[in-house]
């Protein structure tokens, strides 16, 4: 075992697989291969599974990930390694030309990231390229295997590959339905504490949602109350954040009255679980809004999110008819003064 994967990695990355698995174990298999046939055919019990291809010449890469969680036992572990976005464009020796690099690599975006998702283009992809040589983003790759039922223990660079350590935790979730678009629907807590699909317009990669977990007890937040070295992002997705314009898609919300203009902070059912019960019970008896109280009190730190709130709710209970128009205006004069600004 040692050999083949020095052979085909280097000593350095063997040591850091073996930090993590026995690789001298029989119980533990290492391929080099795109085909989920190889993995489904072997023969016993396996504890971990080391695959040596990378991951963007995978054409199925949920369909592979799934069948080697099939083939290991819970706690196992699976290695994989792939060439990430960033990795690709310092291997290329035309992403080291100013402005033509950026022409280049925003036609390869199109041709590798967008005609896959269009219908009648998509075939057109896969016959030119038969699935190899994807692009991928770290948080796309880390996103499915955590969708896949995996856990993310570890992962580290080596000579301009990504490895990844995951441990197989769960059965698969076989997502049929990852949204790659423009345009996305994310789950959050809605009033009476139902979980309704708040339109955004994407400002990460896909799959991200899958690690929010992982970033937030990898990282916890930042004094915006937004997760912390946040990978997720792309860098258009920091744009939008930048001036709130990737939360104008809300207003869809409000149309079909899950959503007011003004209230709550829409959040996630991991954010929810982490206030108090008192305002856990507090927040499900109004709809989230567009425009969260901090903006209007100016208190963006993540302590003052939850007493923004607090001061929003007991002033809507006392006053439910002029609590809502005053913090509007408030919140319009802070954002048009650039007293607050968007994570």
């Amino acid at each position: 075992m040692k050999d083949l994967i020095v052979q085909k990695t280097s000593l350095e990355v063997y040591e850091y697989f073996s930090l993590y698995g026995d690789m001298e174990s029989p119980q533990t298999l290492v391929v080099s291969t795109t085909n989920d046939f190889n993995i489904l055919n072997h023969v016993g019990e396996i504890n971990v599974v080391v695959n040596l291809s990378r991951v963007n010449d995978i054409r199925y890469i949920n369909k592979f990930f799934e069948s080697i969680n099939s083939k290991l036992k819970t706690d196992g572990q699976f290695i994989c390694c792939l060439e990430t976005f960033s990795a690709r464009r310092e291997r290329k020796t035309i992403g080291k030309i100013p402005i033509i690099r950026n022409i280049y690599f925003g036609l390869e975006f199109i041709f590798m990231r967008v005609f896959p998702k269009i219908a009648g283009l998509k075939k057109i992809y896969f016959l030119l390229t038969r699935g190899r040589n994807r692009v991928l983003s770290k948080a796309e790759a880390l996103g499915r295997l955590v969708s896949c039922g995996f856990e993310i223990e570890s992962y580290n660079s080596f000579n301009g590959f990504l490895y990844v350590i995951a441990k197989k935790v769960k059965a698969p979730e076989f997502n049929m339905n990852a949204s790659y678009g423009p345009l996305y629907k994310m789950p959050r807590i809605g009033k009476n504490g139902k979980l309704i699909g708040v339109y955004k317009f994407r400002t990460m990669h896909p799959y991200a949602e899958y690690l929010q977990a992982y970033v937030l007890k990898t990282n916890g937040y930042n004094d915006k109350g937004k997760p912390a070295d946040d990978f997720r992002l792309t860098p258009w997705g920091k744009f939008l954040r930048k001036y709130w314009l990737d939360e104008l898609p809300q207003l869809i919300n409000v149309l079909k009255g899950e959503m007011s203009i003004m209230g709550v902070r829409p959040i996630s059912q991991t954010r929810f679980n982490e206030f108090p019960l008192e305002m856990q019970e507090k927040r499900k008896k109004v709809k989230p809004g567009c425009i969260p109280p901090y903006v209007s009190l100016n208190m963006p730190d993540d302590a003052g999110n939850i007493e923004a709130e607090r001061i929003y709710l007991e002033s809507l209970e006392k006053h439910p008819y002029s609590t809502k128009p005053k913090f509007i205006f408030k919140a319009i004069y802070n954002i048009l003064t650039n007293k607050i600004r968007s994570a």
